[in-house]
């Protein structure tokens, strides 16, 4: 199984080679990065934060930053932007994970619009202006390439490395820690398990792989302002991939962005500018399903339907 899907998002852009399937096939990629990487903390360890567009933002912000100031190229901001993420969850994490349940998400929430208020009234970075990357390629340090095939196996390269780094956290202590946390921080730290530092390792891990997805999308798109980079559909963006597909669980985040992605851009081709209000319309009614109808998302869903339909099978 495992096989057949590499296969196949290998050959994607091969089969699939016009321009509009190639977009399409980036921003899945893209989605399927940011989300498995909020799927880390959120559905492994069942802190659910709103507001990972502040380390999405910081991964964005730092490649293009550094180039408007110094002319560096934009693949060096990349692990400055993790560095700065990683900071910031320690930071943030802290005194937040004392909090628990919604409080835990409204705080983040908070945290991560006061960086976009901050940003787009900061001139150093553009305001709500926003940065812009270099036009012209210098070399392939600067990621700047005219089609999209570079830029999906780029996205497709770490993609495979947050999966195999999320399977080899499934398999270790670690794992088993977030799982207690997530099922009963008091039964857990009963058992002995530290839930703080265990909450915090798993903050600081996802945000290094969101940060990674900011900085794939900035040098994408050679630009980015507060908005786009700190902007609340960022990070419910992130939420819903998962929990579409099926949070704390491997593939769910790939699983929600391959329905969420083409119904996105299906509704801005149909509908040109008003396609963006009607994304808000999809996100709350996918939110209002999940809640009322199957909270495990399509992956328990599957779980649940399998051992019926193969009954059906064998008794046919």
């Amino acid at each position: 199984m495992v096989g057949l899907l590499a296969a196949a998002l290998l050959l994607y852009p091969i089969v699939f080679s016009g321009a509009f399937y190639r977009d399409i096939g980036v921003a899945f990629l893209l989605a399927a990065i940011s989300a498995s990487a909020w799927n880390v903390v959120g559905g492994y360890a069942g802190q659910v934060s709103v507001g990972h567009s502040m380390f999405f933002g910081l991964g964005a912000y730092a490649p293009l930053l550094l180039y408007t100031l110094w002319g560096w190229p934009p693949l060096v901001g990349l692990p400055v932007g993790i560095l700065l993420s990683v900071v910031l969850a320690v930071v943030i994490g802290l005194p937040t994970f004392r909090l628990s349940g919604h409080y835990f998400s409204m705080a983040t929430l908070a945290v991560a619009e006061l960086i976009r208020i901050f940003f787009g009234a900061w001139p150093l970075v553009g305001g709500a202006i926003g940065l812009q990357g270099p036009a012209v390629a210098r070399g392939w340090w600067d990621l700047t390439f005219r089609g999209d095939l570079s830029y999906y196996y780029i996205f497709l390269a770490v993609l495979g490395l947050l999966l195999v780094v999320t399977f080899e956290v499934e398999r270790r202590r670690f794992g088993f820690y977030l799982r207690a946390t997530k099922a009963s921080e008091r039964a857990a730290r009963s058992l002995g398990v530290p839930v703080r530092l265990t909450k915090l390792k798993a903050l600081a891990l996802s945000a290094t792989f969101t940060s990674a997805a900011g900085s794939l999308y900035a040098v994408k798109t050679g630009f980015i302002d507060p908005d786009s980079g700190f902007g609340i559909l960022v990070s419910v963006q992130m939420v819903i991939v998962a929990a579409l597909g099926g949070a704390g669980t491997l593939f769910g985040p790939l699983v929600g962005a391959m329905i969420l992605i083409p119904l996105q851009t299906a509704a801005n081709t149909w509908f040109g500018g008003g396609g963006s209000g009607l994304t808000f319309i999809i996100y709350g009614g996918i939110i209002v399903l999940i809640a009322r109808f199957e909270p495990g998302g399509l992956h328990e869903l599957w779980r649940r339907l399998a051992p019926r339909l193969w009954r059906r099978a064998h008794a046919a």
